[in-house]
């Protein structure tokens, strides 16, 4: 078994005891995870805040170079993060090896911008500029469904921008930001990055910690409403990415089966365990029974197995908790719908589930009301478009959003309509690294991506020169 280490001030660490790490397909456990007190949490914040003097002030093309020398050190080790990456979070090795060329990209593309000052007016009398300045100490808290992409989301923006930052991966995927983290150590000066694993039990003393200056968190909307909650008393800088129910709008004019195949995928894409996910679809009565006979056929013939098995499609869900709950989804589904795909709990170890379609379901079981967060699809129907957009509206999260025609205009009219941060038409989960990319309602709070996102990660000053000297005299106002 590798043995691996916390990152603290530049030093690759053991903690201060060991968590057990257990591979989804297998239920076995593949590595012991350092894991960290409240000592060295506050060891890694303490170090992240004094790198952060000489951090802030070394140059951004320096700065530039160490965040695309990392990401060189995540390219020659791409293949040992994806493969550690399936045996801990249990997703096919192809899409581990996306997950990571998707990290190394973003790192990339953050390496690639700049927060040069704005000049936001200049005229003969005064000159307007806007700077901005690092804040400090970034905690970085990550979920375990995309734990390498997630992450570089936030460590590159941040470091890019001039902060230090102290990293927490989610306790049933810490492996591959532990190799991350040792990528780092031999790249960026001691306690520039910081990588530190808990139990689910330092988040708060991270996240309320004084001189923590900014979290950017993602994970679930309830963790997330204690995350904010717990950043009041400091009034830090917060980027929340959430929970999401989104809700997929198939038009009267598509053909099911060149659509159904399509949705199948942004429905189940990991397992169905994306915050993006479609977690709802609504289909015109015309089209209903076409539709979930092409989705029942997808999900019929999708093959469910481990990871590091080639041909793999869909591999485990995460962890124990998060199987059982999706396992009540089904129970309750059950109940409240007709279940015409999957369904079945199969008898083999790991946490298996088949993909499960769900129709003539009503809008208020549990399976469409809550984040389901696995592969289980409800698909309802509608008559009229318009009551569509409402039910698809009828609820707090405002994540993404997809729209399904042939009409591209009408597609657009109805992607108007929907209430959240991102809506495709005619596509899924498609998110370039220069586009903003932020949740509505309870779905979340600030931005990630694009130059918005790195801006997140700065505090904006307004410097307003009169350009005449101190000593000439003031114009006179009449």
């Amino acid at each position: 078994m590798k043995d691996f280490k916390l990152l603290i001030g530049g030093k690759l660490v053991a903690g201060a005891s060991t968590l057990d790490v257990i591979n989804p397909a297998t239920e076995e456990v593949i590595a012991k995870c350092p894991r960290a007190d409240l000592k060295q949490l506050n060891e890694a914040v303490a170090a992240a805040k004094a790198a952060f003097a000489s951090w802030s002030k070394t140059s951004v093309a320096e700065r530039q170079r160490l965040l695309n020398a990392f990401a060189d050190g995540m390219q020659a080790r791409h293949e040992e993060i994806a493969r550690q990456l399936t045996e801990e979070q249990g997703k096919p090795l192809p899409h581990a090896m996306g997950e990571v060329a998707g990290a190394i990209g973003m790192t990339r593309y953050f390496a690639s911008l700049e927060l040069s000052d704005k000049v936001l007016r200049e005229t003969d009398d005064e000159k307007i500029v806007q700077q901005f300045m690092p804040l400090g100490v970034v905690a970085a808290i990550t979920p375990w469904n995309f734990p390498v992409l997630l992450l570089m989301l936030k460590l590159p923006p941040a470091l890019v921008a001039g902060n230090t930052i102290v990293a927490k991966p989610a306790p049933t995927t810490p492996l591959t930001s532990l190799i991350v983290a040792e990528i780092a150590a031999q790249v960026f000066p001691a306690g520039v990055v910081n990588v530190i694993c808990d139990g689910n039990d330092l988040g708060g003393a991270l996240t309320a910690h004084p001189d923590v200056a900014k979290v950017a968190f993602t994970g679930s909307t309830a963790t997330g409403k204690k995350v904010m909650e717990s950043v009041s008393s400091t009034l830090k800088r917060l980027t929340l990415e959430l929970g999401g129910n989104d809700a997929a709008i198939v038009l009267d004019d598509v053909d099911p089966k060149a659509v159904a195949p399509q949705v199948f995928a942004g429905a189940t894409m990991n397992s169905g365990q994306v915050c993006l996910a479609i977690k709802r679809l609504y289909v015109h009565e015309s089209q209903y029974d076409a539709m979930c006979e092409e989705l029942a056929k997808c999900a019929n013939e999708a093959i469910v197995d481990d990871g590091m098995k080639q041909g793999t499609q869909m591999g485990p869900i995460q962890n124990k908790t998060q199987y059982e709950k999706v396992l009540g989804y089904i129970e309750s589904a059950r109940k409240d719908g007709k279940i015409i795909a999957g369904g079945e709990k199969p008898s083999r170890k790991g946490y298996f589930i088949p993909p499960t379609i769900v129709r003539d379901i009503a809008d208020d079981a549990k399976l469409v009301r809550e984040e389901q967060f696995g592969p289980v699809l409800p698909v309802l129907r509608y008559t009229d478009v318009e009551d569509a957009v409402r039910r698809a509206n009828d609820t707090d999260y405002g994540l993404g959003g997809t729209v399904w025609s042939n009409d591209y205009n009408r597609a657009m009219d109805v992607a108007r309509k929907i209430e959240s941060g991102v809506v495709w038409v005619n596509k899924h989960l498609d998110l370039p690294p220069d586009m903003p990319f932020g949740g509505a309602k309870q779905s979340g709070h600030g931005t990630e991506m694009g130059r918005e996102g790195l801006e997140e990660f700065a505090q904006s000053k307004i410097i307003n020169v009169a350009k005449r000297s101190a000593s000439s005299p003031a114009p006179a106002h009449h």
